[in-house]
């Protein structure tokens, strides 16, 4: 099998392709342009499919090229699902033209790139991007006419790629499917000074309940001399949510709210940070996470994926408020121990999430096609 174009289809990543800055990009965003990155310098031709952000029907960035589908407020509600959304989704996929189309997260979306490719001939790769993906009824996907698109593309992904073994066992046990555990990419930081650990604890998510920000700005109530830094955007729709935040953070002396951050300025915050907090109700596998890591700073959270954070002792993990409350304590009153910490998180974050990934992707592809035509008895070239 000879894969030369790959396209990857996330709607929402225009906006970390294009380094724009106060637009909401999600943990799924990051990890479409960091893979991106990847496979165009293994040489191949890139492109990712996004929403219409009005740059055109496809415009570069630095060899990697952006496919506009449709626009998000275009359309009559009812109707638009069809035209344009399916419609501009199906045109933009025929225009991208690669030999294998890569998708994530969890949507109708999947269910249209995987019949796409099954009338083309092409490749589906489906990644999954939350714990919520592998569940058996899909709860978080608002229409049931989503849910079952989203049923239908991931029986016919011709490689699933889950973040974390939990994922695995889970799509295994509730869908019957098989999948394979590929890590995620980090991006390195940037050579050049340390600087100055001025934010005690840094808290860094897209503004949403499900992220639970009240409870970073309760630890700060109950650590008055612990300084807190909040940094996120809104979410579509969310500006109510993000006000109420804000105006509670702002009561505090000892937090700081930044609001919305382009990710290009996310890595100066991890590298003032000395601990990062998770306070989060679901996850899959924190991006945040690894941005920590990569710079030596340990993450406290209530969430722990494959317990990699316990078995390996890359921060602590709580079980209740009062837990990460001490946890935080714990980590900043004891410098070599957090600084212990924080080595051991680099390391492992080096060693295990790097651009080789993109690799591993072509290498599941081509394992999967050779399984194929020694099933049916055929040769492999």
């Amino acid at each position: 099998m000879s894969i030369r174009k790959v396209c990857i289809v996330g709607l929402d990543s225009y906006a970390m392709l294009a380094n724009e800055d106060s637009r909401y990009i999600g943990g799924e965003a990051v990890q479409h342009v960091l893979l991106a990155r990847a496979w165009r310098d293994l040489g191949l031709e890139v492109s990712i499919v996004v929403c219409d952000e009005g740059f055109g029907a496809r415009k570069d960035f630095d060899g990697i090229a952006a496919i506009a589908a449709y626009d998000r407020k275009a359309g009559i509600p009812g109707v638009r699902f069809f035209h344009p959304r399916a419609s501009k989704l199906v045109a933009a996929l025929h225009a991208a033209d690669a030999d294998v189309y890569y998708q994530s997260p969890a949507g109708a979306s999947t269910g249209i790139v995987a019949w796409f490719c099954r009338m083309m001939g092409r490749k589906f790769v489906f990644r999954v991007a939350s714990d919520s993906d592998v569940e058996k009824e899909h709860g978080r996907i608002r229409f049931g006419r989503d849910r079952m698109l989203y049923d239908y593309g991931l029986k016919r992904a011709d490689v699933i790629a889950s973040q974390t073994e939990f994922q695995e066992r889970l799509l295994k046990k509730n869908h019957g499917l098989e999948s394979t555990v590929v890590n995620m990419m980090v991006e390195p930081p940037a050579r050049g000074m340390a600087r100055e650990k001025d934010i005690d604890v840094l808290w860094l998510s897209n503004l949403r309940a499900l992220k639970r920000p009240e409870l970073a700005l309760e630890l700060a109530r109950e650590l008055p001399n612990v300084r807190f830094t909040l940094a996120g955007g809104p979410m579509p729709n969310g500006s109510t949510y993000f006000d109420d935040v804000a105006a509670a953070a702002a009561r505090l002396p000892n937090v700081t709210m930044l609001g919305a951050v382009r990710y290009a300025d996310t890595g100066a915050l991890f590298d003032r940070a000395k601990v990062f907090l998770n306070t989060s109700s679901i996850e899959g596998f924190p991006n945040t996470y690894l941005q920590a890591w990569i710079r030596g700073v340990p993450v406290v959270s209530f969430f722990d994926p494959d317990g990699l954070v316990q078995r390996l002792q890359l921060g602590r993990i709580a079980r209740s408020l009062d837990d990460m409350r001490e946890a935080l304590r714990g980590l900043l009153e004891v410098d070599v121990y957090r600084e212990t910490i924080g080595r051991r998180a680099r390391d492992y974050a080096a060693r295990e999430f790097t651009s080789a990934v993109a690799s591993r992707y072509l290498e599941l592809l081509e394992n999967q096609q050779r399984e194929r035509i020694d099933a049916t008895g055929g040769t492999y070239p």
